[in-house]
């Protein structure tokens, strides 16, 4: 996997993935940044949501759970000093779909959290900590 940061100026970059994708990343105004795109931590934290979202989904599609929606909110604290690392990471799911089972969502977020989600795990051996929980919701 590869990836390329261009600098464009100020603090503004421009990333992009092995596969193609560009990302726009930016700093705030108090830091010379102009906020046109999220900034390097968000995305990390936003990938570690996609990662494990992916999970789950994948999960319950293989054990045939109707799933009709998925969101996945994360709340972070950072340390106050320098560097400002995550200390912790909350992942709240909210699985939606037809007669989905307590049991197979509730497999599907931990597999994803202690066997499958390379970005909580790798987090996590850095000593973050990273808790789940989940709601279901009928469609």
């Amino acid at each position: 996997m590869k990836a390329t940061v261009k600098w464009t100026d100020g603090r503004q970059f421009l990333s992009e993935s092995g596969s193609g994708h560009a990302v726009v990343m930016d700093g705030n105004p108090d830091s010379g940044g102009r906020n046109t795109g999220p900034r390097p931590m968000e995305m990390l934290l936003m990938g570690l949501g996609g990662c494990t979202s992916y999970d789950v989904i994948q999960i319950l599609e293989k054990a045939r759970a109707d799933v009709t929606d998925c969101v996945a909110t994360l709340d972070a604290e950072r340390a106050d000093t320098t560097p400002s690392v995550f200390t912790k990471i909350h992942v709240h799911f909210v699985v939606t779909g037809k007669g989905l089972k307590d049991a197979q969502v509730k497999r599907a977020v931990d597999l994803s959290a202690e066997k499958y989600c390379s970005a909580s795990l790798m987090l996590a051996k850095g000593g973050v900590e990273i808790t789940h929980d989940y709601e279901i919701r009928e469609a």
